[in-house]
């Protein structure tokens, strides 16, 4: 999220100092509201649950701040600011070791799903964090906050622990309030680029789930009422997320004068009937008599079509089919027989090449038509658009379902880190190695680096082949037990990187996690979310 902050003098100038090289401190702590009524945050859960959670599925990873160039830093660069801490997880753990050859994947680890700047569904990686009210989530601060279009934050932000082609096994956790450090949200900076997000009980849909359906009102006389009826459905609970527009509309009525009115209208009040017969027609409809058309004018190669305003229907037919030419009944029962034609009748040969030629039976010809419709109408207004009808259950938090990683800060650089995420993309070379479809680990120890483009003069990097968008916000697990599938989350990859040249990811990096990082979660830890159904 940036900001201009416009500053004066030299007072000014030590005040901006001052204010950056001071610890964090609960005011200094940004937070933006991304879901903070129930109302809003059934919407956003009925987003993704609707039409066949088909904007889930279609989610593609964020590509903003992906691939970067960044350096190893041999001097200078991040150090401790205060001893080495931690805050605990879920569950104690022992420390496992980077030579394991099968490592328990953590249930902790989730994609977080939001909408673009180009309003599209994307995805990155994220993980349970624990705390007081078990619901919180840590990812990078690009995956919250629009850095691309300079919005506050990204849009319809959930976390989905477990996600796996549109399987939520432990649900849907709906995003309440976003918490990052003063230094990323003004400026920008990439040292402090991790955010720590409120999230509400997780829903999953009630027994029948979540259905969309076309949906069209009654006509109103008045756009007002109109507006109105739209408002009442987008507030009923049981409705949320409806897409839903008003338009002007014709109404069947004894009071109502003849008048043209669409095709569509037409079949409405005359549902099943073939527009091009003789009818009958409903109460108060008809249709004009057949209208030939030159065949210069038939404008689609169609059987029929519908002309850009609605209002005419257009057909044609075979001339080769004409009425009278068979019957019901010129073919009886016993007509034939099987044996009716024996072997030998006809052999392979009779018909020679050239016997029949394309073009012998000429080409089709047509017959092309048109009609209108009028009815006795009224003219008013329509809601109309697609319905979701949404049922919710409340499935717990977040911590209580698939627990939740400790924090560990002020750790020493060359510390072992495991790194769980959802890779995906191509290296420089164009070679696939991760579909960001399952989580998968790498393991390294801590180096200090640096990303100028990320304006990112004191992070941590790892050696890691993770690839592309879909590794952003993968927890960095410091002390992770292989058996309890917990540890100390001490970063979130922001960026990877091939820092040899041999067009292959070899690098991903991460802020270092300080004593200002533990003011940013202790004040996201300290917020209670609670449900939304």
């Amino acid at each position: 999220m940036k900001r201009t902050l416009a500053l004066g003098g030299v007072a000014a100038g030590l005040l901006a100092s001052a204010a950056i090289a001071a610890p964090a401190q609960a005011d200094q702590i940004p937070s933006v509201n991304l879901a903070n009524t129930n109302f809003a945050a059934q919407q956003v859960a009925a987003f993704w649950f609707g039409e066949a959670k088909a904007n889930l599925i279609n989610a593609t990873p964020y590509a903003v701040e992906t691939t970067v160039p960044t350096k190893h830093v041999s001097t200078g660069g991040v150090s401790a600011s205060d001893k080495a801490g931690t805050v605990g997880s879920s569950g104690d753990q022992k420390a496992a070791t980077g030579n394991l050859k099968n490592v328990n994947l953590p249930k902790t680890t989730g994609k977080v799903f939001f909408i673009g700047a180009d309003h599209k569904p994307h995805w990155c990686s994220a993980t349970s964090v624990q705390g007081q009210y078990k619901n919180l989530v840590a990812t990078a601060g690009h995956c919250v906050y629009d850095t691309e279009s300079n919005a506050a934050t990204l849009d319809k932000w959930v976390f989905i622990p477990g996600y796996y082609e549109g399987k939520t096994p432990w649900g849907i956790y709906v995003g309440k309030t976003a918490y990052t450090h003063y230094d990323y949200s003004v400026y920008e900076d990439g040292d402090r680029d991790y955010a720590f997000v409120t999230v509400y009980n997780g829903v999953l849909p009630t027994e029948g789930g979540t259905s969309a359906g076309e949906y069209a009102s009654e006509v109103y006389p008045t756009k007002l009422e109109a507006w109105k009826a739209k408002r009442k459905l987008e507030g009923d609970k049981s409705t949320v997320g409806s897409r839903l527009r008003i338009v002007e509309a014709s109404k069947l009525s004894r009071f109502g004068q003849p008048s043209p009115v669409t095709v569509a209208e037409f079949q409405a009040w005359n549902k099943g009937k073939d527009l091009t017969g003789k009818g009958p027609w409903a109460w108060g409809t008809s249709a004009s008599e057949p209208a030939v058309v030159q065949k210069k004018d038939y404008k689609q190669d169609k059987d029929s079509y519908i002309s850009e305003d609605g209002k005419t229907l257009f057909w044609r037919v075979r001339k080769d089919n004409k009425p009278g030419d068979w019957k019901p009944g010129d073919h009886k029962p016993g007509d034939w027989k099987p044996g009716d034609h024996k072997p030998g009748d006809w052999k392979p040969g009779d018909h020679k090449p050239g016997d029949w030629k394309p073009g012998n039976q000429g080409p089709v010809e047509y017959n092309y038509f048109s009609r209108t419709f009028t009815a006795k109408v009224v003219k008013g207004y329509q809601v109309v658009g697609k319905k979701f009808s949404i049922g919710l259950k409340d499935v717990g938090t977040l911590g209580s379902n698939v627990g939740g990683q400790g924090l560990a800060y002020n750790q020493k650089i060359g510390t072992g880190i495991f790194e769980f995420g959802y890779p995906s993309g191509s290296h420089p070379d164009g070679n696939y190695a991760f579909t960001g479809k399952t989580q998968k680990w790498a393991y390294g120890k801590t180096f200090k680096a640096s990303a100028a483009s990320l304006k990112a003069e004191e992070l941590v990097g790892i050696k890691s082949s993770f690839t592309g968008e879909g590794s952003i916000g993968s927890a960095w697990l410091y002390r992770y037990s292989n058996t309890k599938r917990l540890g100390y989350l001490n970063g979130v990859t922001i960026a990877v990187s091939d820092t040899d040249g041999n067009s292959r990811i070899d690098t991903n990096v991460s802020p270092y996690f300080d004593g200002e990082t533990l003011a940013v979660y202790k004040q996201a830890a300290a917020n209670w979310s609670g449900k939304i159904v």
